[in-house]
């Protein structure tokens, strides 16, 4: 690109998406993005994947995003832009780096009612890390970059440009289109916590005699996993996830105990953060799941708590007498590790602590194979470990809240560090995982990409299976099917009884539905079916879709602590 070159707005953008080796882009057609599309055409590079809702390409972007460590990149024309808004608060509150374009009307025909017209910027203020109105195209390049530097650096998150259309029409003469390549990926910039709080910790760490390790997904943001692993051996720390941190470390190693909390948690795990006299987060942000609404472990109780965080808003939050790291997880590991090469370090593999806890963690593994026949359908538990035993290798689960998502996260054993599992419980609205399968598709091609989802979130996307047979993804969808928004129906139950209240629906076919879109399927309606479908799904790399049929969980209780207590009481099969 010459230092002085005429061109218009819109080619000025698709420039700096080039630069920042951008290659693909979420979004569907609208009037005011139309000079924007008649100008892709001469950049083939950067592949455009239509969506069939706004919200479900906001969605693509973030499962992008957290799979291939770039940001996503999702765009939508002006009276779609509302309809990204429930997609941008998930990565908002999860802290996905997205830049999220929306084009608009002239802004000075704004309060002249023309069609589509509204405050655009009004409403992302409070759901991104900054929201930028681009009134000029000569100031394109220079937004665009400041977009790239906020959306990965410190905590990561989105940021929405809002492009009226007259702005990527306009020509002007632009001598700035650069990229800083530096922040083309995440974390943009990275920087340890000080020395002196580093030193703190490890003489806190030292001193205790049960000590846990928590990550949440930060240390995921991070690729803080070498860093895990290598610690927790130093040491001989046993290793805990929260729920968005499932995958940074292997769940068959001596030293892990699986998720803990509220979502994921498991009898076995919850108790061994209840027996620790220390534990020391990192990159989780202490959510009510995490901590299983702050009593696991109850703050200022006299336990221990070390808390390294990215950010200065999150970090000893809700544990106010922790001590606080901030600071990027992999660097304040790194930091951490090279000051232990001077002191003395634990033997994990003769430790009787961690011999202990492997013997539990086998009793407890050998105790779940009572439960694998509960229920009078497929009984998730067995499902779960079944897909363990079948996936291929190369593989990335992305699950809905429900079902699948809380047997997966609980008893499904990630052996790989790294991303191999992705939820939206930040916020958990139902709908995401469908429409994620596409994004994270295009991040890792060659991966086996798995959804786990429900007939309720079904209905929120159901479009989206034109979207994976058009792209042929090689996407496979586990549809748990209980006729019911079967979370709220146990919520109801297991609080206030069997009086449900709008959470249950009439019979629909799912697999007819998804043949009709193109796309193979299937359905499993009892045990003896789950081993022969899963070879099915897996013989090829076209999209399948199984319609599972499972119980409402008020008939099976999940792994819920709060439900199981009460599971208990009523004499419901629960599975903890």
């Amino acid at each position: 690109m010459s230092s002085n070159s005429t061109m218009s707005g819109a080619r000025a953008l698709l420039e700096m998406l080039r630069g920042y080796e951008v290659r693909h882009v979420f979004g569907l057609p609208g009037e005011t993005t139309l000079e924007l599309y008649m100008e892709w055409h001469n950049y083939p590079e950067i592949k455009h994947i239509m969506a069939r809702d706004e919200r479900n390409a906001c969605y693509m972007a973030d499962a992008y995003a957290r799979a291939s460590y770039k940001p996503g990149i999702c765009e939508s024309p002006s009276p779609g832009a509302a309809h990204i808004v429930p997609a941008v608060v998930e990565a908002y509150r999860s802290s996905v780096p997205m830049i999220a374009i929306t084009t608009d009307v002239p802004l000075h025909l704004e309060r002249r009612n023309m069609l589509t017209s509204y405050d655009q910027s009004s409403i992302f203020r409070a759901i991104t890390k900054e929201t930028i109105t681009i009134t000029r195209a000569s100031e394109i390049p220079h937004i665009v970059r400041r977009a790239f530097r906020i959306a990965t650096t410190g905590k990561p998150g989105p940021v929405h440009l809002r492009i009226p259309m007259d702005v990527l029409e306009e020509e002007t003469v632009f001598s700035d289109i650069y990229a800083q390549k530096e922040f083309s990926r995440y974390p943009g910039h990275r920087f340890a916590a000080s020395t002196d709080s580093i030193k703190k910790a490890l003489d806190l760490i030292l001193s205790s005699e049960n000590p846990l390790i928590v990550c949440g997904q930060g240390a995921l943001y991070s690729q803080a996993w070498d860093e895990v692993r290598e610690l927790a051996e130093l040491l001989g720390i046993p290793v805990a996830t929260t729920t968005m941190g499932k995958g940074c470390f292997p769940e068959d190693h001596p030293l892990s105990i699986g998720v803990i909390g509220a979502r994921g948690g498991t009898s076995f795990s919850n108790k061994i953060l209840s027996e620790s006299d220390l534990v020391f987060y990192i990159g989780a942000d202490l959510d009510s799941i995490a901590t299983n609404t702050w009593s696991l472990p109850k703050p200022l109780e006299g336990r221990k708590i070390i808390h390294l965080d990215i950010s200065e808003a999150n970090v000893s939050n809700n544990y106010p007498e922790a001590l606080s790291l901030i600071g990027d997880a992999k660097a304040t590991l790194r930091v951490m590790i090279d000051m232990l090469g001077r002191r003395i370090v634990r033997d994990y593999e003769e430790s009787p602590r961690i011999r202990d806890l492997i013997a539990r963690r086998r009793k407890y593994e050998e105790s779940l194979k009572k439960y694998m026949d509960y229920g009078e359908l497929v009984n998730p538990l067995r499902l779960v470990k079944e897909l363990e035993r079948k996936i291929p290798g190369d593989h990335l689960i992305v699950a809905d809240p429900g079902v699948g998502a809380i047997y997966m996260l609980a008893f499904y054993k990630v052996k790989k560090a790294g991303r191999s599992i992705i939820t939206n419980y930040s916020i958990g609205s139902l709908g995401y995982a469908i429409p994620a399968s596409v994004g994270a598709y295009f991040a890792r091609p060659d991966s086996y990409i798995v959804v786990l989802t429900g007939d309720g979130s079904f209905g929120l996307n159901t479009g989206e299976l034109e979207t994976i047979a058009r792209v042929r993804g090689n996407i496979k969808i586990f549809l748990f099917n209980n006729n019911s928004y079967g979370w709220i129906r146990a919520e109801i139950f297991y609080k206030h009884g069997a009086g449900f209240f709008a959470t249950d629906f009439k019979p629909v076919d799912y697999v007819k539905i998804a043949e009709g879109f193109g796309i193979e399927a299937m359905r499993v309606e009892s045990n003896n079916e789950i081993e022969r479908t899963l070879d099915r799904v897996f013989r090829n790399r076209d999209p399948v879709l199984v319609e599972v049929l499972v119980e409402p969980q008020d008939k099976l209780c999940p792994p819920v602590p709060a439900w199981v207590r009460r599971a208990e009481e009523l004499g419901v099969k629960y599975i903890y």
